[in-house]
């Protein structure tokens, strides 16, 4: 078991990462490419050095424009953002090492990837991928036609960690964690990704000691005191992983001014809802999928 501690451990992460320059190529992509928007193949060096992949849409016209990091999910294939987000910010998907497009050398194994070299903090394949993530956002952070005072971050643990090691966002759309309490968790659920710690444990259960140590270095509760972010937290039904019980300790850590939205399970009211919020941090229209018939 690895004898580091968790601030040697991001340190050293930082460290690697910034031996390695970040390289970035941009190809427009006429394919998707539209009226308003240019939308880029982009290709950056992270800790390897390995180079990871991403869809980088800039609108048409003059900036800067309010950016949004979409941080990759857990999963092989990320799409190219939405239209809706396209035509105002500046918007970057990324996929980490192991994710398609980014899957050479390594292709991720999908269930298998949350455990993969899990017993040893340094060996644990997310650590890379956090280095992943790191990249991409510092790509953003950077970016002249990107207005500095307005760029969200959006996804899951990922972007928590993210927004924590890389300030200079202004809002965080957090939800469905899977690193988050996940010891815990494990006993309380048995669906997929979740349920790859029972599979491992049960065939391995002498590692449950070396396990704990690991996810200990990218549980978000102990990263959410760095956040600076005004973070939303999408509050579920009571009794679920996403509840307002289960949450609070994450709500209480997180160093910025926190907000919750109670979710209805009715996809137009949250979406809307959801895009109003970021599109108000970032200081621009919201845009709802179902528009209102007048007449």
């Amino acid at each position: 078991m690895a004898e580091t501690t968790f601030e040697h451990f991001w340190q050293a992460v930082d460290a690697d990462l910034a031996r390695y320059p970040a390289a970035p190529t941009l190809e427009a992509s006429p394919l998707r490419t539209t009226d308003y928007a240019t939308v880029y193949h982009l290709r950056l060096t992270s800790v390897g050095p390995y180079r990871i992949f991403g869809y980088y849409s800039v609108p048409h016209g003059e900036g800067p424009f309010p950016g949004l990091f979409q941080v990759p999910r857990y999963g092989s294939v990320n799409h190219v953002p939405h239209p809706d987000d396209r035509r105002r910010y500046a918007v970057l998907q990324l996929m980490y090492r192991g994710q398609r497009l980014a899957d050479q050398p390594f292709a991720a194994a999908y269930p298998g990837l949350l455990t993969l070299g899990i017993t040893d903090p340094a060996t644990y394949i997310y650590r890379g991928i956090v280095a992943d993530c790191l990249r991409g956002a510092e790509f953003l952070l950077a970016r002249p036609e990107v207005d500095k005072a307005h760029v969200g971050i959006r996804g899951d643990d990922l972007a928590l960690i993210t927004a924590a090691r890389r300030p200079g966002f202004t809002a965080l759309d957090a939800t469905g964690f899977m690193f988050y309490r996940l010891l815990e968790a494990r006993h309380q659920i048995a669906d997929y990704p979740i349920e790859e710690l029972n599979d491992y444990l049960r065939a391995q259960p002498g590692d449950e000691a070396s396990v704990a140590w690991t996810l200990a270095f990218f549980d978000p509760l102990a990263h959410a005191a760095r956040v600076t972010a005004t973070t939303l937290l999408s509050i579920g039904d009571d009794g679920t992983l996403s509840g307002a019980k289960w949450l609070q300790p994450l709500a209480q850590e997180l160093g910025g001014p926190v907000e919750r939205y109670s979710v209805t399970h009715e996809g137009a009211t949250d979406h809307d809802w959801l895009d109003a919020w970021l599109a108000g941090k970032l200081g621009v229209d919201p845009l709802p999928r179902m528009w209102r018939i007048t007449g």
